[in-house]
């Protein structure tokens, strides 16, 4: 929900009006360790109380975590955009590449997610996550940095990388060196 208000310029609650419920949750993008919120009609949140009750659900001191929620409210926009302009530049990067081994629908693309196509018969999506995520030797000595690149195998042809807090645009741009020194090899 806070990616999507971001990404479209709007209030949260211009997309909440045209839902019965809502579900958000405050570590995903928000920074807090832990916590979510649900929304909803009177008679909805009332079951949900008793059901949650019903399975043990529940916590003391929990104060401490709604200020860290809070914290990430407060700051949501500023934090969501930066994720969004990171992973952006990513997928711009990728687009700029113009290797025959991956590439990137700019058009497509609306929030902190980047969906990297892989042309198939080259090599599978947990390949190149594989590739991404190791350090070897040889990369070592061509570029001088030792870099881990986490992405997810999301289809038979696609991968998804998802930017957050954490992730600066350092970060970034050592993802794309990392993804342009993995394609290089695959393309000799």
């Amino acid at each position: 929900l806070m990616n999507a208000a971001v990404a479209q310029g709007m209030e949260p609650a211009q997309i909440a009006q045209h839902c019965d419920s809502i579900s958000l949750c405050f570590s995903k993008g928000l920074g807090a360790p832990a916590g979510a919120v649900l929304a909803g009609h009177r008679e909805f949140i009332a079951e949900a109380w008793r059901v949650r009750k019903l399975l043990g659900g529940g916590m003391r001191q929990a104060g401490v975590l709604a200020v860290a929620a809070r914290v990430g409210l407060e700051r949501a926009e500023v934090t969501l955009r930066k994720d969004h302009d990171n992973a952006r530049r990513f997928a711009e990067g990728i687009q700029k590449l113009n290797s025959p081994v991956c590439s990137v629908d700019l058009a497509a693309m609306e929030t902190n997610i980047v969906m990297v196509s892989i042309r198939e018969g080259l090599l599978s999506p947990t390949e190149l996550c594989q590739h991404l995520r190791a350090v070897s030797t040889e990369e070592l000595a061509e570029t001088g940095q030792a870099v881990s690149v986490l992405v997810f195998p999301w289809s038979a042809h696609t991968v998804r990388a998802v930017w957050h807090r954490d992730i600066s645009a350092h970060d970034t741009e050592l993802a794309k060196n990392k993804l342009e020194f993995v394609a290089r090899k695959w393309q000799e």
